[in-house]
């Protein structure tokens, strides 16, 4: 694959912006480089490249840190990829639905148009109507899969047959794997040079105020990505809150178990109501639940400051309910039950 050809004409020309802490990247000295104020305690620019972060996570990962982007959110990461790849007002990418939003209106926000290829049998890809794709004559530049599916909670089982026959970009959205025990598809990069594999801090580690997005993939696509980017995408609050909870491995597994057994208590607990209908197999740290009457029962629930996600508009009659802890999944079953009718 010669990924210049996938890569947006400008992207290939753009000179990509220099910043202070890109020329001098040392940390003894007096900064008079930058313009910052000389005085307080974050009054300086954080590193530009998350060097630091990048190589606790390549240890991690078994990777190189030049396999490694650091964004703001993963979302970042995903309208990277449209700055990269897609020009705009001509190209399209494909999206699966039902799955995360936020690939359609990155598309729509980058002008790029989008061919939807749902999910059939079991919320899985439909590989003979994405074989059938003409990529070069639809100019279609990348297609996303996310495995655990949001919002159906599924892993997907074909993308190896998506990396065969998709000769693009292949964005493998991975921000529920730690819950699961599927094997990441981090480790199929060096086989597939326009694979990206998309994971983030926000889930399993708890993280989601520090809005750390990562994306793995070949040396080549990482660098057009760090073309792109802000100079300082990322503060130095943030990544000193990441390079923090990659040293605290124990309080991980403790608090992924615990979700993980929580969610095995809910299934078994919210299957013996009478309103609900069906519980979709779930990968993720969250239930798809097909109630009875999901407007209602998302309306009740509030009532009683009960907060799930309802899904009704997406998938007939479905809630999405996320793990919470022991106490609150107590009174959301509480609530339930006095729903159950």
């Amino acid at each position: 694959m010669n990924l210049t050809n996938l890569v947006r004409p400008n992207i290939l020309r753009l000179k990509p912006y220099s910043s202070a802490r890109d020329e001098f990247k040392g940390k003894e000295g007096i900064f008079l480089d930058a313009n910052e104020n000389p005085f307080g305690e974050l009054n300086r620019y954080p590193d530009p490249g998350q060097l630091a972060l990048k190589q606790k996570l390549a240890s991690i990962k078994l990777l190189s840190h030049e396999n490694i982007f650091i964004g703001n959110g993963s979302d970042e990461a995903i309208d990277i990829l449209f700055r990269v790849f897609c020009e705009p007002g001509r190209d399209k990418v494909v999206t699966c639905p039902p799955t995360y939003g936020m690939y359609e209106v990155s598309a729509g926000i980058n002008d790029a148009g989008v061919i939807s290829i749902p999910l059939i049998n079991n919320f899985q890809l439909d590989i003979e109507s994405i074989a059938r794709l003409d990529r070069q004559a639809e100019n279609v530049k990348m297609i996303f899969l996310c495995s655990p599916n949001n919002p159906t909670g599924n892993i997907l089982k074909d993308i190896d047959a998506v990396l065969d026959i998709f000769n693009g970009i292949v964005v493998v959205d991975e921000a529920y794997i730690d819950f699961s025990d599927a094997e990441s598809y981090i480790h199929k990069i060096a086989d597939h040079p326009g694979l990206v594999v998309l994971q983030t801090m926000s889930k399993a580690r708890g993280l989601a105020a520090a809005r750390i997005g990562i994306a793995y993939a070949n040396p080549e696509i990482i660098a057009f990505m760090n073309k792109v980017k802000p100079p300082y995408n990322v503060s130095a609050l943030n990544q000193e809150a990441a390079l923090n909870a990659l040293d605290n491995q124990a309080v991980f597994q403790k608090q992924k178990q615990e979700i993980k057994e929580q969610k095995r208590y809910l299934e078994q607990e919210l299957i013996k109501l009478k309103c609900v209908k069906h519980i979709h197999p779930s990968d993720a740290n969250f239930l798809l639940v097909e109630v009875s009457d999901a407007n209602f029962i998302y309306d009740e629930l509030v009532k009683s400051q009960i907060i799930t996600r309802n899904r009704h508009s997406v998938i007939r009659n479905c809630i999405r309910i996320t793990i919470g802890t022991k106490s609150e999944n107590q009174k959301l079953l509480q609530y339930f039950k006095q729903l159950n009718n």
